[in-house]
């Protein structure tokens, strides 16, 4: 590692400075719950901390949603002792289910610095495993859009029904027809404030030039596949471009997916949005109700689907037109719900006029 030039990490919209290796590190640290260890941890960040002096010495506090509170406090406590332990400090954890802030005190500062990074780099790694529970997205459920998409699933099923595992239970409700521009851990209040506030942001300050204060004329046309073999195919979505054949709508897209990495809420999978609404999915086979898996946590569920041959379907259903829709709106969708339109019940929400 190159020492006048060290590694720069970013978790949760801060930027950290790796320091070399002081300690060795620790061999039987395998349970889920159990620290990473301070080797493994960037000691201070590049933009510092608010740590407040006190008549006992230093303290800092840390917004941390409390479903996260059991990996700070690891097994057994043994995960918060040996951070308190390592870096001399003295950390107070709400109780478990009451939102609040972490409260990391000390004689030195150096010491508030190390706690504070470890346990954001311990939140970090533990949110990268938790389900989505939000996504924002573009509604495709109008009307016109429905019948057409109704049109085409009833002609799959008529003309390849016999093709092996294509059945009515893989297409999408046509209520929550969509375009997924990115997925977010949102566990508390406090983060969908913050998504919410955001989102408004993003339209002053880079949607209203875009798109005018306009809705977005986008047409539906033509079916593609996510995996390489269409004689085992798993997802099936319809293609979107504007009917200018303007970027605007990916150009939208892939800003807000950028701002929304940047300010921590959202993790970057793609260098681009894949705009594509999804028609037929493998997952709906046993849950219809369940939404594109992200791709950090669809792995598991990929090796249980049952894949289907949509070789006739791209055969002749190639260049099928769902439509055009107007699009005006950016939702900040909530996962597994319905509001009384049919589509996802909405946490946000941000309007071209």
């Amino acid at each position: 590692m190159e020492v006048l030039r060290p590694p720069l990490i970013r978790i949760g919209g801060r930027v950290y400075r790796k320091k070399h290796n002081r300690e060795q590190p620790h061999q039987h640290e395998e349970e889920e719950d159990s620290y990473a260890g301070p080797e493994d941890c960037a000691d201070e960040p590049c933009d510092a901390f608010v740590v407040e002096e006190t008549e006992r010495g230093y303290q800092c506090a840390v917004d941390i949603p409390s479903p996260l509170y059991k990996y700070i406090i690891g097994k057994k406590g043994e995960t918060k002792k040996k951070i308190e332990t390592e870096t001399r400090t003295s950390i107070i954890i709400p109780k478990p289910g009451v939102e609040g802030e972490i409260v990391i005190t000390g004689q030195h500062r150096n010491g508030i610095i190390s706690a504070r990074t470890r346990i954001d780099v311990l939140v970090e790694s533990f949110r990268k495993k938790q389900p989505f529970t939000h996504f924002l997205s573009f509604a495709l459920n109008q009307l016109a859009i429905q019948e057409k998409f109704l049109q085409f699933k009833e002609e799959v099923l008529e003309k390849c029904s016999n093709d092996y595992g294509v059945s009515s239970s893989l297409f999408q409700n046509p209520a929550k027809l969509h375009l997924t521009i990115g997925t977010l851990v949102l566990l508390n209040e406090q983060e969908i404030q913050k998504a919410q506030e955001l989102l408004q942001r993003c339209k002053e300050d880079f949607i209203d030039s875009i798109a005018g204060g306009k809705p977005l004329t986008v047409e539906v046309a033509g079916v593609e596949y996510m995996n390489d073999d269409p004689a085992m195919m798993d997802v099936l979505y319809a293609k979107v471009h504007m009917k200018d054949g303007s970027n605007k709508l990916q150009l939208i897209a892939d800003r807000l997916t950028d701002r929304f990495v940047n300010s921590g809420l959202m993790m970057k999978e793609w260098d681009r949005v894949k705009l594509h609404a999804t028609v037929m999915n493998t997952i709906f086979r046993k849950d219809p109700s369940a939404e594109e898996q992200s791709n950090r946590s669809a792995g598991k569920f990929f090796k249980e689907r049952e894949s289907f041959d949509g070789r006739n379907i791209l055969k002749l259903f190639e260049n099928f037109c769902f439509g055009e829709v107007q699009l005006n709106s950016v939702y900040l969708s909530q996962r597994f719900s319905t509001d009384s339109s049919g589509y996802y019940a909405t946490s946000g929400q941000l309007n071209f006029s």
